[in-house]
């Protein structure tokens, strides 16, 4: 019984790839520490933790958000060619031994 193509999975994310938004998010979160300590230096403490706690929570989901559609652009199905597939024992077609592989 055969239930279609046979695919190979392929994850082409490279550190470069998200470098970018892991150097935005560490300036979104020194700035949010230099108010923090502005706030503080004005007597208070209270809006200072507020502050950074209040960009923190927001600037998360979007970090979330940027790291998983990043990674979801890099995964890649490839169909396997028959030939690219062999019967083994018990009759089932197996693919070739080509171990995954990351593409730069």
């Amino acid at each position: 019984m055969e239930f279609g193509n046979k695919y190979r999975f392929a994850c082409t994310l490279t550190f470069g790839d998200i470098y970018g938004q892991i150097i935005a998010w560490l300036v979104i979160l020194f700035i949010s520490l230099a108010t923090s300590l502005a706030l503080m230096g004005a007597r208070q403490p209270m809006f200072a933790l507020a502050t950074v706690g209040l960009i923190l929570v927001l600037s998360l989901p979007f970090l979330l958000f940027a790291f998983v559609t990043t990674l979801f652009n890099h995964i890649e199905f490839e169909t396997v060619a028959d030939s690219q597939t062999a019967p083994d024992a018990s009759g089932q077609s197996v693919t070739s031994g080509t171990p995954a592989r990351a593409v730069s």
